[in-house]
């Protein structure tokens, strides 16, 4: 076949540091479960025959074009020098934009038969987790395969979807196993240090941290009846949302301090002492700054609490908002 410049250069992966987000699942045919597959067995991908006249030469192996390392027909100038291997590059190879309904053991199979045409494949790994599906990792016994796969392999269609292949950042564990046994373990524990760095310096984990740490703290201070923390108090509107949720409700234990939620932004602190001191044993309402639709009301013992809030959960304040009276979480 025809051999196409390379497009521009995929940025190198490691086994252990996928991407952040997994691929898109391809969406599975009505009635089959997540380990359905779109084929039963393992392709078992050949190279044609360079001999016109040998049997089957005109013949396709499989519904799927396969791809030639051997023909260097009409290489340019700028293809030849496409050849040159990184420095960087690794006896391993990265791939992914795999379709995910095919059973792992079938893709690791159908990989090593498409593979095998640059070389031995020494290991194909290859994961159902969240973030490892549609990814694998495929190791030989030398750069020049792992280069001569990452050039034509590129963009041929595996299970109806073209792969993308480039140079693994780091050796796969076969090769390190390999070439130098007593590091294999040093090697093993670096990776594994460096990929819980990488976990805990993903932006989005920390925003998500940070967000929870801060609903946490306003909890707390709030029930014990302190002040905000500025940090909390400036908390995204989403994360104020989530704090509700996680906020005790009717099943609550007794409590003498209650949550007041609902209430319309009006309703100021005056208006809301005016409400509960008709109930005996108020010691105090707390209002919080920057929001306004929920309050803390304190009575002397849970008891006195209790009557207030069977009296006043439901009640229309300004005759349209319903508060909602519950115990505090302890």
């Amino acid at each position: 076949m025809d051999i196409q410049p390379d497009p521009a250069p995929v940025p190198i992966q490691t086994e252990d540091e996928a991407p952040n987000q997994a691929p898109d699942v391809a969406p599975a045919a009505q009635g089959s479960s997540d380990e359905d597959t779109i084929m039963k067995d393992p392709v078992n991908i050949a190279l044609p025959s360079s001999d016109p006249d040998a049997p089957g030469a005109s013949e396709n192996v499989n519904e799927e074009a396969s791809p030639n390392p051997d023909n260097k027909e009409g290489l340019t100038k700028e293809e030849d020098q496409a050849d040159t291997i990184p420095a960087d590059a690794t006896e391993t190879v990265y791939l992914n934009n795999l379709n995910e309904r095919v059973k792992i053991p079938v893709l690791k199979q159908t990989l090593k038969n498409l593979l095998k045409n640059f070389g031995p494949v020494l290991d194909v790994v290859a994961h159902r987790s969240v973030r490892m599906r549609g990814q694998a990792f495929v190791a030989f016994p030398e750069r020049e395969m792992a280069a001569k796969a990452v050039k034509e392999v590129k963009g041929f269609p595996l299970y109806g979807k073209p792969i993308e292949i480039s140079f693994a950042r780091t050796p796969a564990d076969v090769i390190v196993k390999r070439k130098t046994p007593d590091e294999y373990e040093a090697f093993k524990e670096d990776r594994l240090v460096k990929k819980k760095r990488s976990r805990r310096e993903n932006p989005l984990r920390k925003k998500a941290f940070a967000q929870k740490e801060a609903a946490r703290l306003a909890e707390s201070a709030l029930a014990a009846g302190g002040a905000v923390p500025a940090s909390s108090a400036t908390a995204p509107s989403v994360n104020s949302n989530r704090r509700i949720v996680q906020m005790p409700d009717e099943y609550q234990p007794p409590n003498k301090i209650l949550f007041v939620q609902n209430l319309p932004e009006n309703a100021g602190k005056d208006a809301l002492e005016v409400l509960f001191k008709q109930y005996a044993n108020l010691v105090e309402v707390r209002t919080i700054p920057g929001r306004s639709n929920i309050a803390f009301v304190e009575y002397t013992d849970s008891a006195s609490s209790g009557v207030a809030k069977d009296a006043l959960h439901n009640y229309k304040f300004d005759g349209e908002h319903k508060i909602k009276v519950t115990f505090a979480k302890q």
